[in-house]
Formats: C-alpha cells, structure tokens, sequence
C-alpha cells in the first residue's frame, strides 16, 4: 500500500473513531447545557412543598459527574453548607461531583418563624424533594450526612434507600441517649473540674446564653472535640457558622446543652441501633480519634448495617477542617470504589 492511501485511511480511521467518541456518552458541552436564560454557576434554589407552605432552600453544585454525585447535608441542626467547604481542595481534581444544600431555615436558605417545622419526618421528605428537583437517583446518588445530618440521612435511608447509590454518616453516633452518656461520662471529666463544675452551674440554672458560659464551652470543649486548635487559630467560617446558626432550631430539636437533650426536644429520644440492618446500600462510617461522638460506637454502626466501611480521622467533630486529607481520603475511597 503507497503512502498515500495509507494517509487516507488513516485520516478515514480518526474521523469514524471521532464520531464514535462523541457519540459513546455525554460530553463536557452537554453536561453544562441548560435552557436557563441566566447562568447562576452552579446555583439552584429548590422550591420545597411542606405543611405550612412552599419554601426555598438553597443548592450548588461543584464539579461533573453524571456516575458520582453527593448530596451533603450539614449539621447543627440549623448549620449551614460552609462546613463543607475544605472539600473543595480534594473533591474536584478527582472528577467527584457534590452539591451543597442549606436545609430550610438555615444559610442562604428560606428561613421561616414557624417551629412546626423543624421536625425530623419533615426534613426527610424535604431531602426527597431536593432529590427529585435535583435529578438524583440509584445510578448516582450518595448522600453524606455529617453531625445532624448523619440522623437525617440515616432516616432517609431507611425510608428511601432505593434512591440511593450509596450513604456516608459522618461523626454521629445512631443514639442521642448514648450520645449524652458519652459527653457526660467520658468527655466532661477530662475537663478541668473546677471548669466542669462552672459549665453545670449555669446549666442547672438555664443560663445557656450567658456570655461567660459559652465562653467556658468554646474555650475547653469545642477546642478539644470540635476543632482541634486554640480559638485564635479557627477559621473565619467557622466562626461564622457559629455565630449564624439558627438557634430556633437548634434549641427546639437538641437543646442548648452539649451534655444533655431536655425532654422537650424534638431528638430526645432518637436511636436507629436496632433499626441499621435494614439498610443494604454501601455505607461509609466516618469517626474521629477525639471527636464529641464515641468512635467506637462509630465504627460499631459500620458492622451493623448490611454493608459498612468505616474510617477513622485523627481529627475532631469538625475533621473536614482539622484533619482534612484523612477526611477527603476516606470519601475518595469509597466513592472511586463503590463506583
């Protein structure tokens, strides 16, 4: 064969393996296709359907992946989507798509006066509609849960885990009475007694907003168990997170106390322990070495659901932010392997 006929052939070959290509799957152009009139850079605000009217709540979406795509859902409750934030220095140079999602009444999200709402069967059918709005399913759909949101997204998952590719709770142990017992018997006496003794006196007295109160919680607890660094060392976000919590409900569905949840909140009495073999989706468990949820019971809940992987920060509550690459590591992981 001359050169010039091998030239056409070949020439032939790259166009025919060209159209094959870009007819094989979705392509960067049409992932990012939309009718919409203004690009809003990821943004999409949900109109959600509850008993008390329709509401917004607030997503972005970071990165492309039509095959791996998490929906984060973030603590407090009445936190917001910044606690998320360090993910973005690992997640997307690994081609993993996650959205952010304020849940109603909280960051950038609808805030409604109304405490009916902040109710756990509600927040999981508002996760349910996020998902539809959001074109998530089985093919996709990982749901991380951190802090609240791991209670959240474990009652997702036992009510819809047919929509789920896959369910990560992170740092929330699946019992708030034994989440109390831990922070009473195990956390509070490594305090300094004189400062345990001084954080009860106020909290037998309802004094939760006392500035030298949570001075006191801020100084010698939160930077033992939440992030792990002086006060002076935090980061601006996380401050802000802090500051801009919704207390409303935070108080009304935990309470005001990092060592105990009055009877008359909303999560007094939740625990899942019995109920975690019911759920059959790959599940990653996230504890931390000196994190404000027992790490053991942490990695016990990964032997209990059908099946579980855990992985252990040496980080605090918050290890996104203080033990971050452990952190993205673990979820990298799991996602590249269970996709």
């Amino acid at each position: 064969m001359d050169k010039k006929k091998l030239t056409e052939y070949l020439i032939f070959g790259l166009i025919i393996g060209a159209i094959f290509w870009r007819s094989s799957g979705p392509t960067l152009e049409s992932y990012y296709t939309s009718n919409e009139m203004i690009k809003q850079g990821g943004v999409k605000y949900v109109e959600i359907t509850t008993p008390k009217g329709d509401f917004q709540v607030y997503t972005k979406r970071i990165g492309n992946n039509p095959r791996i795509k998490v929906l984060l859902l973030h603590g407090g409750p009445g936190g917001d989507h910044q606690a998320f934030l360090p993910l973005e220095g690992f997640l997307p140079k690994e081609g993993i798509e996650f959205i952010y999602y304020d849940q109603l009444g909280s960051g950038k999200s609808d805030r409604p006066n109304d405490l009916s709402l902040w109710d756990l069967p509600r927040f999981v059918e508002e996760v349910e509609q996020v998902r539809i709005a959001l074109g998530l399913d089985s093919s996709n759909f990982y749901l991380l849960g951190h802090s609240w949101g791991g209670i959240l997204a474990s009652e997702y998952a036992l009510k819809y885990q047919k929509n789920l590719k896959g369910l990560i709770i992170s740092n929330m142990m699946m019992s708030i009475p034994d989440y109390v017992k831990y922070a009473n018997d195990v956390l509070g006496p490594k305090m300094p007694p004189e400062v345990l003794k001084q954080i009860k006196t106020y909290e037998a007295r309802k004094d939760f907003e006392n500035p030298k109160y949570m001075e006191l919680v801020m100084e010698y607890y939160y930077t033992q168990h939440l992030y792990r660094a002086p006060l002076k060392e935090w980061p601006n976000t996380l401050l802000r997170i802090f500051n801009e919590i919704n207390r409303q409900i935070y108080v009304h569905m935990q309470g005001p106390s990092e060592f105990g949840v009055p009877p008359e909140a909303t999560l007094f009495s939740w625990d899942r322990k019995v109920d975690l073999p019911k759920i059959t989706v790959p599940t990653l468990v996230i504890g931390s070495t000196y994190d404000t949820m027992d790490p053991i019971h942490m990695e016990w809940i990964s032997k209990q659901v059908q099946m579980g992987f855990y992985r252990q920060t040496n980080g605090g509550h918050l290890a996104m932010w203080d033990d971050q690459k452990a952190y993205a590591d673990a979820l990298i992981w799991y996602l590249k392997r269970s996709h």
